[in-house]
């Protein structure tokens, strides 16, 4: 199969697939005559592979550490692996705990406005204006008082 059916089939983008095999997470493929690449059943195996792992979200070397334990069919490889889906979940918890803390600014933040308070400038902009000239900002009042 060309490029354009293996993108399809896989919902990767062209350079994407490009990408993966500069970086040798594909392997090289072989070309017609005329130059275009051809793509086989591996191909399209290891690009599912590697689409399903980023939709993880796991970043590429590790990615690459995967898809050599996944050919290597070695046992003891099962420790390696639960190693790198837990550094993956350590990973999603600090996200969760950042986005927290950043929907609590938001939140304070969305204080500083009432709807209809038409006599009065919008609160939160007045506080962004404030934080952009160095002042203290309403969303990171909690931060700046632990530091």
């Amino acid at each position: 199969m060309k490029i354009g059916e293996l993108a399809k089939r896989t919902g990767a983008d062209v350079e994407t697939i490009r990408y993966y095999e500069r970086e040798g997470l594909l392997p090289q493929t072989d070309r017609t005559e005329s130059g275009y690449r051809i793509y086989g059943q591996t191909h399209l195996e290891r690009l599912s592979f590697i689409r399903h792992c980023r939709s993880l979200e796991m970043p590429l070397s590790e990615i690459r550490t995967l898809l050599d334990f996944s050919q290597d069919g070695n046992p003891r490889s099962c420790d390696s692996v639960n190693n790198i889906v837990d550094l993956q979940i350590a990973r999603v918890r600090a996200r969760l705990e950042s986005l927290a803390a950043l929907e609590m600014q938001l939140r304070r933040l969305r204080r500083q406005c009432r709807a209809g308070e038409k006599a009065k400038p919008c609160g939160i902009l007045k506080s962004l204006v404030e934080a952009a000239h160095g002042e203290a900002c309403v969303c990171h009042e909690h931060e700046q008082k632990h530091h």
